[in-house]
């Protein structure tokens, strides 16, 4: 039997969730014996898709028709399960990225197969899988007994493995359904930072900002971190920063390896969304504000004053690495 795993791409690259998904299966696939096989869609160079092999892939199927270039859960779910019943697959890896949320399900569905959604770790013997519940606050152990197996894995949750190697790339043949959608335009996050999901340090900041004029604070820092920008729910409620920003329940749930919170409370439904990060560090100036009980370091005091004297340290600090 073998473990396909999806390897989701965007503008002709693979994104970091395949990578950590292509470690998942491939270590999955060593521990129980099997052949972990990677699957692509749309127009993508196949030099790109070789990378995986670093990561563990011995071999990436690659279903190269533009017809996959624009995204459609109903398409994909479609090919995959195609792919997995052309290979005899009998587990299907997918990161739980935005794609893989809606992919995932219908997967499920039309092979009939078990699903453990929000995987942290890899199966034991007995296909028991751990999997954040409550929003983060616990774990769950899931056995799944269907012939069958879906996982879809947590972003940053296991991690890119990156050793030697180059995965061979061969062509497969996916007839895609009739997209039910008419993609009329796309518009793309721009800049040299990697989007919320994907990025590794995030500074955000809350309504003790007190209004949009003085964000530049946050992006002065977040530019010197290298990080990404992100904000809490009444701020993009009330138009200081852009929806997509917003990271909590509602918005994007993010792992970073740093997340920096300024001027957040910490209200549950926020912390939901942010509380698997590595590290946690919280500017406010209320010693009371719930966040800090879930920091790994805080800082009680006026984000004004702290904020700009720590994007000085954080300059000085690389300029004496030069």
């Amino acid at each position: 039997m073998a473990i396909l795993f999806f390897v989701e791409t965007a503008e002709g690259k693979v994104k970091k969730a395949s990578f950590e998904a292509a470690s998942y299966a491939s270590q999955y696939a060593a521990n129980s014996g099997n052949e972990a096989i990677g699957v692509a869609f749309g127009t993508i160079d196949d030099a790109q898709l070789t990378q995986l092999g670093a990561y563990g892939a011995k071999k990436i199927l690659h279903a190269n028709n533009a017809a996959f270039d624009n995204f459609d859960a109903n398409v994909f779910a479609r090919a995959i399960a195609d792919v997995a019943s052309k290979i005899n697959a009998d587990t299907i890896v997918i990161s739980q990225t935005l794609a893989g949320k809606a992919i995932a399900p219908s997967i499920s569905a039309r092979l009939k197969a078990g699903i453990v959604s929000g995987a942290v770790s890899l199966p034991d013997a007995d296909f028991v899988v751990k999997k954040g519940a409550f929003s983060g606050k616990a774990f769950a152990y899931v056995k799944v007994n269907t012939l069958m197996k879906i996982i879809a894995l947590v972003p940053n949750s296991y991690g890119a493995k990156k050793g030697e190697g180059t995965a061979t790339v061969e062509a497969v043949t996916v007839e895609p359904v009739a997209s039910r959608i008419t993609i009329k335009e796309v518009i793309r996050q721009s800049g040299d930072v990697a989007p919320l999901p994907e990025a590794e340090i995030v500074v955000s900041a809350g309504r003790g900002m007190k209004g949009p004029e003085n964000w530049g604070i946050i992006e002065d820092l977040a530019a010197a971190l290298g990080a990404a920008t992100a904000c809490s729910r009444p701020v993009a409620d009330v138009h200081w920063r852009p929806h997509h920003e917003h990271v909590g329940q509602t918005g994007v749930a993010i792992r970073p390896n740093l997340y920096i919170a300024i001027g957040i409370s910490g209200a549950i439904q926020h912390l939901a969304g942010v509380n698997q990060s590595k590290v946690i560090v919280v500017i406010n100036k209320d010693p009371e504000a719930p966040f800090f009980k879930a920091a790994d370091y805080g800082i009680v005091g006026d984000a004004f004053e702290i904020v700009p004297k720590l994007t000085e340290a954080v300059k000085a600090l690389k300029a004496s690495q030069h």
